[in-house]
């Protein structure tokens, strides 16, 4: 039996829990169609989820948590992955149940897979009335308009402006105290695994005012953390018509920051070529900037990384790893993604890969074997001749080697007395509550008289590679 691609030892809160589909809160609905929306991949696909039902909104429909009440479905999708596809196309086969008995039913597929295979997804995949890519959304009630009368309905035009900064996102699902601002959108990396850049398009930074703003308005309506997301935020840079203002990434966060110190800042992804010692220093300076970087790695090997067109070598990235360690200390929570079995990749290759994670003491990582996309340069360019029993063995022993590492790395907590921003009860123990640490780690203590949105002080006492265990303290 194969083992799960992505390593699940983060429990309750961790980001992965994006792999699972996310729908929409209820909304009192009084002669108004109702919208019912699934999320798949990313962070960044959940936060346009969040943009989607807001223009909808804007256009006259209310939100369901129930696929059977909708009167749209829209499944928000990711390419990264033929897994990923293969997720979504099996939930198409479960809405052609929903949909027989219900023909008016709008069914309508957005995101990254959408803008991959445009409008071929009419012709796979009978059910969908409605294709619309990332930069399409404004013009989705158009669309739903042209599906309601009989017509396909498509728009997967990539945009070099569009932001939606100007869409107040709706918050999904929302737990009233974590929140995800996207601040930019697109990438121009052009790694040569991913297809990302063809299905999200070129990089563009959101205005940045709008981005604080947005941020004061979650703080000043009881949210306590927000992650700024994008593909790459360490290439984030904006400037005003004029060209007299310009904000980098460190700048922005600083802004954010300054907003109050009970907000907390997190943000994702960076990319190891651009994360710059500025921004280390900022975070540094402000306690309420988490002290957790997501720095994907991708491989160990110069070659390999060489391949994978990501312009660093093992020698940049270990350089890297020492400055986040220099400036934010051994404690700064870090993690990874790491492919096992690229195109040519030998087992020595393989090994530098496991060494490259003992070096960097990752405290937790996401792990994929190889999956070729169709249109990507590694797919025009290089043969996938790796066995998919080899890659499937070597992405085990990348996993088990993280397990190793990720109690490893808990266990340097115990005894440590932790700041935790709660966020939920725990998903085993209605008695027991759930948050996370400045490192991102999952914190479960006994609920005592404490309440979701408070911050608390854990003193820890246990731990597993995936959580760590403790109590309360005054």
């Amino acid at each position: 039996m194969e083992r799960i691609a992505e390593l699940t030892i983060l429990t309750d809160t961790d980001k992965e829990a994006c792999e699972l589909p996310r729908v929409s809160v209820d909304e009192l609905a009084v002669n108004k169609k109702r919208l019912y929306i699934e999320s798949y991949g990313c962070q960044m696909n959940f936060s346009d989820s969040e943009i989607v039902a807001a223009v909808m909104r804007n256009a006259g429909f209310a939100t369901t948590s129930t696929a059977e009440e909708a009167d749209v479905i829209f499944l928000n999708t990711c390419a990264i992955r033929e897994n990923a596809e293969q997720k979504v196309r099996n939930r198409l086969k479960q809405l052609t149940v929903l949909k027989k008995r219900k023909p008016e039913l709008l069914v309508g597929m957005l995101g990254c897979m959408a803008e991959r295979l445009k409008t071929n997804l009419l012709e796979e995949e009978k059910i969908v009335d409605i294709v619309a890519g990332p930069d399409a959304y404004r013009d989705i009630p158009k669309l739903v308009e042209e599906a309601e009368s009989g017509q396909k309905a498509v728009n997967v035009f990539l945009s070099r402006e569009e932001t939606y900064a100007d869409i107040s996102p709706i918050r999904l699902n929302s737990n009233g105290i974590t929140a995800f601002i996207s601040i930019m959108r697109g990438c121009d990396n052009m790694c040569s695994f991913c297809v990302v850049p063809f299905t999200r398009g070129r990089e563009r930074s959101r205005d940045a005012h709008s981005i604080v703003r947005e941020a004061q308005d979650l703080f000043d309506n009881g949210y306590k953390e927000v992650t700024l997301l994008g593909q790459n935020v360490d290439s984030y840079k904006w400037a005003n018509e004029s060209g007299t203002e310009t904000v980098n990434f460190a700048q922005l966060l600083e802004r954010v920051a300054l907003i109050h110190p009970d907000l907390r800042i997190r943000f994702s992804t960076s990319h190891p070529k651009d994360i710059t010692d500025e921004v280390l220093h900022t975070m540094a300076q402000y306690d309420n900037i988490c002290n957790y970087i997501h720095l994907p790695a991708q491989s160990g090997n110069s070659r390999v990384l060489k391949l994978m067109n990501r312009t660093y070598d093992r020698e940049w990235y270990i350089h890297k790893v020492d400055r986040i360690r220099a400036i934010l200390g051994e404690d700064c929570g870090l993690s990874h993604d790491m492919i096992a079995g690229f195109c040519s990749e030998t087992e020595e290759e393989h090994q530098d890969t496991l060494s490259l994670m003992e070096y960097a003491k990752y405290d937790y990582g996401y792990m994929f074997a190889y999956s070729e996309r169709p249109g990507t340069l590694a797919a025009k360019k290089y043969a996938d001749d790796i066995p998919h029993e080899v890659k499937m063995r070597r992405l085990n022993e990348i996993i088990s080697l993280q397990q190793k590492l990720s109690l490893e790395r808990n266990k340097r907590h115990i005894g440590q007395v932790q700041r935790v921003l709660i966020e939920n009860t725990s998903k085993r123990s209605e008695d027991f509550l759930s948050g996370r640490n400045d490192q991102n780690k999952v914190v479960v203590f006994p609920k005592g008289n404490l309440k979701k949105g408070q911050y608390a002080n854990v003193l820890v006492t246990d731990c597993t590679p995936a959580t760590l265990i403790g109590e309360a303290i005054d």
